[in-house]
């Protein structure tokens, strides 16, 4: 074959393989709905890139994490004390060495708590249906919590707990039944009745509060002691984290716990409290939240010069005086907290006092006693 004819036959295979591709590139009709080209400005696309550092700043924060959260437990003991049915859990790790979980709470804590909360059991099935008598769909909840109660009750003789505590159960889960019975033979519920079985419970129910936080007070105090003497020199140097939703904020006993043996300085620096969406949470959740909190003190230092600053709203102090100036602008009064330093030592928790009761010992003694509300 002379060169000409080569060269001719290239330039045929060419054409032939521009022509294939440019078939093979036609997108079907069918599959417009799913590809789709919809116009995009130039100035979309530039938005979209710089959008892009925001996603991408997550995506290697996250890589990271496990480096830091590896180089923090190799230089900090760190103490979980977690909120959990059973009255907490601990655990606490040292470098180089197996995590140690703590004993349980006693078990007379968790009794306590449990008949505690029957009555509260009682007041939910029964709250929608008060003052109805149409209404007789409380009648199977009734009967299957009435079974539960029946059973608790009856074996009450063979639980091991102090004789006083187990008087207090009985009366309790008497009471209980003897509501339920009420309302079976009356064939409604009326919001008197329930009531006065509230108030009937009300001084049951404070002894037992009062008896399980001693117990559990006592508890995770001869644990932490116990960890603190274990790690000498190096308590110092020990992070303390717990867990909370909103309703247990306030006054947290295992916070409040750790507190005594961490001192005032360590608030917030050492010792953190973590709101969480549930009441229980996990080690490994609680250690990650605490690993951010960490590495991000380092960003502060070196970007603003101050250690603490990260932990806080980073737009929080601008954003505080945004709020001032925008409500001078429309004539409202500016209602804001006290403006607090970074690395604040204060509790992180409600400290304001105030008139009205704040612990059950301070309220109405009477059953007419009312709070008021929203």
């Amino acid at each position: 074959m002379s060169g000409s004819t080569v060269r001719l036959f290239s330039l045929f295979l060419f054409g032939v393989m521009v022509a294939g591709t440019t078939r093979a590139q036609v997108v079907p009709e069918y599959m417009n709905v799913i590809v789709g080209h919809p116009a995009t400005t130039k100035g979309e696309i530039a938005q979209h890139d710089v959008l892009a550092l925001n996603d991408a700043m997550f995506g290697f924060y996250d890589d990271s994490l496990h480096l830091f959260q590896k180089n923090m437990l190799a230089q900090h003991p760190v103490i979980l004390l977690l909120f959990s049915g059973a009255g907490g859990k601990a655990i606490l790790y040292r470098p180089g060495m197996a995590p140690v979980n703590a004993p349980p709470v006693p078990m007379a804590y968790r009794l306590l708590k449990s008949v505690s909360h029957s009555p509260m059991v009682i007041f939910e099935i029964a709250g929608p249906h008060l003052n109805n008598p149409a209404d007789q769909s409380w009648r199977a909840p009734f009967t299957v919590d009435r079974a539960q109660l029946k059973a608790a009750l009856d074996g009450l003789n063979d639980v091991d707990i102090d004789p006083a505590y187990r008087e207090n159960l009985r009366t309790t889960l008497k009471g209980n039944l003897e509501f339920i019975d009420a309302c079976f033979a009356k064939g409604s519920i009326s919001y008197d009745d329930l009531a006065k079985f509230a108030a009937l419970q009300k001084p049951l129910l404070a002894d037992q509060i009062k008896w399980a936080a001693h117990i559990q007070v006592a508890h995770w105090m001869g644990v932490i002691e116990d960890w603190k003497k274990l790690l000498g020199k190096d308590w110092d140097n020990t992070l303390g984290v717990s867990n909370s939703i909103y309703g247990t904020r306030q006054n947290n006993i295992l916070l409040s716990v750790m507190a005594q043996y961490f001192g005032e300085n360590a608030m917030n620096t050492r010792l953190m409290l973590f709101e969480t969406t549930d009441f229980t949470t996990t080690p490994d959740a609680m250690l990650e939240l605490l690993t951010r909190v960490v590495a991000d003190r380092s960003l502060g230092q070196a970007f603003f010069g101050n250690y603490y600053m990260m932990d806080y709203e980073l737009m929080g102090g601008d954003g505080r005086n945004a709020v001032i100036e925008e409500t001078k602008k429309r004539g409202m009064k500016t209602y804001l907290p006290p403006l607090v330093p970074f690395g604040s030592h204060a509790w992180p928790a409600k400290i304001t006092p105030g008139p009205g009761p704040g612990s059950i010992e301070q309220l109405p003694k009477n059953e007419n006693g009312v709070s008021p509300h929203f």
